[in-house]
């Protein structure tokens, strides 16, 4: 469960400082919106786990830097408190999910959390490839500058 929390302790820290950087620069739409799948992700596999449909949430969506400081700050205190409420021995249930095509899955509420941790390190990459493009320094959400 450690190792868990760990990953969402950077994830939460990756995402506040890709959105430091996002707020201090002027942005294209697709660094917004790369950001903005991230935090839609986040919910939709947070509203998977608590058993609720997340078939009509967006996965992708229109908005600006102010709708992605506004979901970053919900999905800290969601998933804070899910996983302050989640044991060790429930990591290995399955939860029951259908995605937004209609399809039903099960997975394990401990391969949606690692899911979940390492899927917004790829789109930050993506997004700092598009800052390094325009010729804006990348900021790093690598783990290991974190755990340092």
């Amino acid at each position: 469960m450690r190792t868990i929390e760990k990953m969402f302790e950077h994830l939460n820290w990756a995402n506040q400082r890709m959105l430091e950087t996002l707020q201090n620069i002027e942005v294209r739409d697709q660094q917004v919106r790369l950001f903005l799948h991230i935090l839609n992700a986040e919910q939709v596999w947070l509203t998977r786990l608590q058993g609720m449909d997340s078939s009509q949430m967006p996965i992708w969506s229109d908005g600006d830097i102010e709708v992605c400081a506004k979901l970053s700050k919900q999905n800290v205190a969601r998933f804070t408190t899910y996983l302050t409420e989640l044991a060790n021995t429930d990591l290995d249930n399955l939860i029951t999910y259908t995605n937004s095509k209609g399809e039903e899955f099960k997975s394990s509420i401990r391969d949606i959390l690692t899911h979940v941790a390492l899927h917004g390190q790829y789109h930050r990459g993506q997004i700092n490839s598009g800052l390094r493009a325009d010729g804006i320094e990348p900021v790093s959400t690598d783990y290991i500058v974190f755990v340092r």
